[in-house]
């Protein structure tokens, strides 16, 4: 692979070796759903598992976004 950029390798390869996040799988608003935990029962959206394609256009449950959830 080829990589052709006017940054700094440090600034491109930054992070590249820590640990990823924890991801836990939950349900929230009909959805199951990958999330990172940032406090018991909230987390930040990564990923959609099971929904209808109509989920996907919701904005609050665009990634990135904070939901809360219940542990199961």
């Amino acid at each position: 692979m080829t990589l052709y950029t006017s940054m700094p390798l440090e600034l491109v390869l930054d992070g590249f070796h820590n640990e990823p996040e924890p991801l836990h799988e939950v349900w929230a608003a009909g959805v199951k759903m990958q999330v990172v935990p940032l406090a018991p029962g909230v987390g930040r959206i990564v990923r959609l598992l099971e929904c209808n394609l109509h989920d996907y256009l919701r904005p609050e449950l665009a990634p990135g976004s904070v939901i809360s959830f219940t542990a199961t």
